[in-house]
């Protein structure tokens, strides 16, 4: 299991487990319940640069990020180690 400690976002944590280059689980503590599973279940099973080039760059609101676009960071993080 990964942990990525989120920034601007109502989300505090982002848990998610990595196998074969595919994502198998997510996990967001904190946030807005409906679309963070909503979102989990999208990326099950989807390649990780898939998700990143879907995910990246997507805003909430006035804010720079988002919870899709902290979780795209998370999995360039775990690419990056």
């Amino acid at each position: 299991m990964q942990t990525f400690k989120t920034t601007g976002v109502c989300a505090k944590e982002i848990q998610f487990d990595i196998e074969d280059n595919k994502i198998k689980s997510v996990n967001f503590i904190g946030g807005c319940p409906g679309n963070l599973i909503g979102i989990t279940h999208l990326v099950k099973e989807m390649e990780i640069e898939t998700a990143i080039a879907k995910l990246k760059g997507i805003s909430c609101k006035t804010k720079e990020t988002s919870c899709p676009d902290q979780l795209a960071q998370a999995l360039e993080s775990y690419l990056n180690q």
